[in-house]
């Protein structure tokens, strides 16, 4: 439907070894042609991501097509030309990679490759009909099922940011680190508004500070820069929402895995995931405790 730009109606076992990025290693086998690989990757998915923001700006607070993908579910001609950009430019640079978006159709010709772009051209469609800033556009880049680089760009905010497996994490080109914060009732937690909705936070208010913000993958990209402790969701999110936040956070000394603390890949011929946990380390722990009592409590 043509709609002129209004308000959107809302409508544990022992955990492994997570995945987290060795900080201050470069990957094995990297040598001077690996590294400026990378580089123009970077600059590729970079420049990309930029061109999507401005995309999603000239939709941001006008009219626009709507549509319902599914049930609170929607889509918007701003994320669908978005993401036909985003192919464009990535796959146009490496022809011989796999691609995986939210607003393409999967085909299980990307699992044949090794390399494969993992893409969300608009996370946080919700807020972005809203009007509240808290979207972004999310690349990553995935080697053999783990990240190999991130970016995000938030273009109300202009904030990029970006990670390299080995290479740290930075915001608009300066280095960030998660928080230190250590105790769970002082930490400031994201949360979903859509969850916050359906009473999902009810039970863990008492344990942390919860926070409402907008995308998965922008409270990912917050957590990674320090501003905020720790997020999680237990209702199960696609890689695209999740894979380039995972580096960052990553990156910037942080711990993601999914809701019992088992470690992450991507590139899946199921691209749900089951729940996801990421917080600056220290958290994770109790975290994962927090959530193991408030399931038990429920039974």
């Amino acid at each position: 439907m043509l709609t002129e730009h209004g308000r959107y109606a809302p409508t544990l076992r022992k955990p492994s070894k997570p995945y987290v990025a060795e900080r201050g290693t470069i990957a094995l086998g990297r040598g001077e042609n690996d590294v400026m690989a990378m580089e123009r990757e970077l600059e590729v998915a970079r420049g990309a991501a930029k061109a999507a923001g401005q995309v999603l700006l000239r939709y941001y607070g006008s009219a626009y097509r709507v549509s319902e993908k599914s049930a609170d579910n929607p889509v918007t001609s701003a994320d669908l030309e978005s993401n036909e950009l985003l192919k464009s430019t990535i796959l146009g640079a490496f022809p011989g990679d796999g691609w995986l978006s939210e607003e393409t159709a999967d085909s299980d010709e990307r699992l044949q490759r090794k390399r494969v772009w993992i893409v969300d051209p608009l996370d946080g469609t919700k807020e972005f009909i809203d009007e509240i800033p808290e979207f972004c556009v999310c690349i990553a880049l995935v080697e053999d099922g783990l990240a190999r680089l991130a970016v995000e760009y938030n273009p109300v905010r202009d904030e990029l940011f970006i990670a390299s497996k080995g290479g740290g994490t930075t915001l608009n080109g300066a280095p960030v680190h998660v928080s230190k914060t250590s105790d769970l009732r002082h930490a400031s937690v994201l949360a979903s508004r859509s969850e916050e909705a359906r009473g999902e936070w009810d039970p863990y208010r008492s344990h942390m500070r919860v926070e409402l913000t907008g995308s998965v993958a922008y409270k990912f990209g917050l957590v990674a820069a320090g501003r905020h402790d720790a997020t999680f969701t237990l209702t199960p999110k696609n890689e695209w929402d999740v894979c380039a936040g995972a580096l960052l956070v990553a990156e910037a000394g942080g711990m993601v895995t999914d809701s019992e603390g088992r470690a992450v890949r991507f590139n899946n011929a199921d691209t749900l995931l089951p729940g996801l946990i990421a917080s600056n380390g220290l958290l994770h722990r109790p975290i994962l405790n927090t959530i193991r009592t408030v399931r038990a409590s429920m039974e």
